[in-house]
């Protein structure tokens, strides 16, 4: 069995969730398995005058991601939040310390994807879905995107683009995924693993 790696950042959830979709849309490739990680929090606080609360994100979260992941799985889908247009610092904090990887060249070939969800329907989904792209661009991966061959492209009123799946979540982050939405991330997570599987052998 091979794996894809779906990596994620998640705040309030959302996120989480895509990629609980994405990894389901890798499961359904006969000899494919998602491994799902996520990345901790980055905070200004010193730790020890941290409060004590976690979120309940905190709480479901997957396993935190090492290096080791992205050697061992034959493809990448990576999901974050938007920030301003851009990835969330965690997400890029943690591509920042593959350097190591990139000199070796130990992603190059592989596949990767990409996904995300915003507070508003024009929040920047579309520069964050770039923004994510571009390291794994440095590090030599082939990029996935949806193809508009999925019906659920042209007829959402959402999320859902060609760089990839996204959500709208939302001003409180409450809004939940939608039918097409949903469909988009199933569709993103199959097609990655047909195609990793396809170049790994």
């Amino acid at each position: 069995m091979k794996e894809i790696l779906v990596l994620y950042y998640s705040h309030t959830g959302a996120v989480r969730e895509m990629a609980q979709l994405v990894a389901r849309g890798v499961g359904s490739v006969p000899g494919c398995a998602a491994r799902v990680r996520t990345v901790p929090r980055l905070t200004t606080i010193d730790p020890s005058k941290a409060p004590a609360a976690q979120s309940s994100e905190t709480e479901t979260s997957a396993p935190y991601a090492e290096l080791k992941d992205l050697v061992e799985c034959i493809g990448v889908a990576l999901g974050s939040p938007t920030r301003f247009g851009n990835m969330a610092a965690p997400m890029k904090h943690f591509w920042d310390s593959t350097g190591e990887l990139w000199l070796k060249g130990r992603l190059a070939g592989k596949p990767a994807a990409v996904f995300t969800s915003t507070a508003t329907l024009h929040g920047g989904q579309e520069p964050t879905l770039v923004s994510m792209m571009l390291p794994l661009l440095h590090h030599g991966m082939l990029i996935v995107g949806i193809p508009y061959s999925e019906p659920e492209l042209t007829a959402t009123s959402s999320g859902g683009t060609p760089y990839g799946a996204s959500h709208h979540a939302g001003g409180a982050g409450g809004q939940p995924i939608t039918e097409h939405e949903r469909k988009l991330c199933i569709a993103l997570g199959r097609r990655l693993a047909e195609i990793a599987l396809k170049l790994s052998t």
